[in-house]
């Protein structure tokens, strides 16, 4: 029996459609355009993710190996120019600097409003709030900047009518948008942008139908990273990539880590874009010299290869180091900073270069023994005498009214690294010296060092009344690269679950038992 011609025209019509969706190929020809745009003079190597959460984590292990910590930041709301999403830009970023930060502690990051004044207000008073309030240095504004839809479309269209009993069409279309977050850091002294500490990148979202089907494509030194978004997901995803490159890229930049190895480039000699980027950190370095050289006395001093002062000055014991870690490196032993042996230490694998023995070691330079013109009768060699430290309070005060300031004086027995922690009303230990504003621990005995002094923090004693104890610790060496994580923290956060007897223990331990303590009893009025 033959069908009626009713459903015979619903058959033939459902043939035609489901023949007009397979002709319909609009993904491909979207794709192909796409790839036009983002394409470069040449093929770019392609790498597929699922975020940059992997770079994160990497970025945690290199901040640690370098020895970046006490790295304090503001964030104001991170605003939508485009008006065309509906995300928390902030609170990604907030996350990834967190997942940044698991070990290391390298970075606080602090939230705050969008009032730029409030922002000023905020910094003006954190002084007077307590050791624990001190002001962030570094403050991170921006937007996401750009959000062109449909900058690529195709679309295709097939219908089938036979009045009046039918009429039936399909249509499918593709579309590329392209979205942008521009991020900056700036110095809270002054609020003004630091050069080069920016991040600008952009990522292609391909769009298929009602949902994106399709990936997020982004671009940085040359190689493509490649996102797949589920119909859920989408822009929204796409932006926190986004975000999480922008964190990777802004702290590498601050901190002068080679953050590029954690966004996979093997070999940063061979990028042009990361030649760039060395070539423009070391000679903003080079053109004063005293930040070059410090930021090698730090380097060189964290890998046990110098102990000297870090105060941008060449001597001896910092051309020592130079000259056997340029040797490590596979260098000439010249006591040079130059733009090889810089090139070759950010591209280093640090951790298969064994310590030395022994430290390069700072000899202050001594006066000359007899008089004008005659030769200086021989020294005789001097007694090692036991480190001894000093802490006082002017007038030898230690009583102090509530909410009263306190200045306090610290004077080794001789040149030492000299480390304080204060355990407060509520019995939380904080570390504030070394600080985000006085990062070299090395004090020399001629000159003693005044806390808070310039530094932009106050010691106040506490409102309750309680007493409080400040305990300082003095070590022959920098240990601080030697102590468990636990007990370095962020300097002016409590340590959790820290007492001054288990930061004294560890201090023993990675001292060798060289240590010299002092403590000061602040007491209410």
């Amino acid at each position: 029996m033959n069908p009626p011609f009713f459903v015979r025209i619903l058959a033939l019509a459902a043939v035609a459609t489901l023949a007009g969706c397979q002709a319909l190929e609009v993904k491909k020809p979207t794709v192909e355009q796409t790839a036009e745009v983002r394409k470069g003079p040449e093929d770019r190597p392609q790498r597929s993710i699922t975020g940059f959460s992997h770079s994160l984590r990497c970025m945690d292990t290199l901040l640690l190996d370098y020895g970046v910590r006490d790295v304090t930041m503001l964030t104001e709301e991170i605003t939508d120019e485009t008006k065309k999403l509906n995300a928390g830009t902030r609170d990604m970023l907030i996350s990834s600097v967190s997942d940044m930060s698991r070990r290391s502690r390298a970075v606080r990051l602090v939230a705050f409003g969008k009032d730029t004044l409030n922002v000023v207000s905020f910094l003006a008073t954190a002084q007077s709030q307590g050791a624990y309030q001190a002001v962030p240095l570094y403050d991170i504004k921006g937007s996401v900047s750009q959000f062109d839809e449909n900058l690529i479309k195709n679309q295709k269209d097939a219908g089938l009518g036979i009045f009046p009993y039918l009429n039936l069409g399909v249509a499918k279309d593709a579309a590329s948008s392209m979205l942008a977050l521009d991020l900056s850091v700036l110095t809270t002294s002054d609020m003004g942008v630091l050069p080069g500490v920016t991040s600008r990148n952009s990522v292609v979202i391909l769009k298929q139908g009602s949902g994106f089907d399709g990936d997020a494509a982004y671009k940085k030194f040359g190689i493509n990273y490649s996102m797949n978004l589920a119909r859920s997901e989408g822009q929204t995803q796409a932006l926190r990539g986004l975000v999480e490159l922008a964190a990777v890229e802004l702290v590498g930049k601050l901190t002068k880590t080679p953050y590029w190895t954690c966004l996979g480039v093997s070999d940063p000699k061979a990028n042009e874009e990361t030649k760039l980027e060395m070539f423009d950190w070391y000679h903003s370095m080079a053109a004063t010299r005293i930040e070059l050289i410090a930021y090698f006395q730090n380097q060189m001093r964290r890998r046990g290869f110098y102990d000297g002062p870090i105060d941008g000055e060449f001597n001896p014991a910092i051309d020592e180091a130079i000259s056997n870690y340029r040797e490590a490196l596979g260098l000439s032993r010249k006591a040079l900073l130059d733009e090889e042996f810089f090139y070759a230490f950010l591209a280093a694998d640090h951790t298969k270069i064994p310590r030395p023995a022994q430290p390069a070691r700072f000899v202050p330079p001594t006066a000359v023994a007899g008089a004008p013109g005659s030769p200086a009768a021989p020294a005789p060699a001097p007694q090692p005498a036991p480190l001894k430290l000093s802490v006082s309070a002017p007038k030898q005060q230690t009583r102090f009214a509530r909410g009263e300031s306190i200045n306090l004086a610290l004077q080794p027995s001789q040149d030492a690294h000299v480390y304080c922690y204060l355990q407060d009303e509520d019995a939380k230990v904080i570390r504030f010296f070394p600080n985000r504003f006085a990062r070299d621990s090395r004090i020399a005995a001629a000159k003693p060092l005044t806390l808070p002094g310039s530094m932009r923090f106050q010691l106040t004693m506490n409102t309750k009344g309680v007493p409080e104890t400040i305990s300082c610790f003095a070590t022959q060496q920098d240990v601080m690269a030697s102590l468990p994580q636990q007990m370095v923290g962020t300097d002016f956060e409590p340590l959790p679950g820290a007492s001054l007897p288990m930061i004294r223990a560890a201090f023993e331990k990675a001292s060798g038992g060289t240590l010299a303590q002092e403590n000061f009893h602040v007491q209410a009025k």
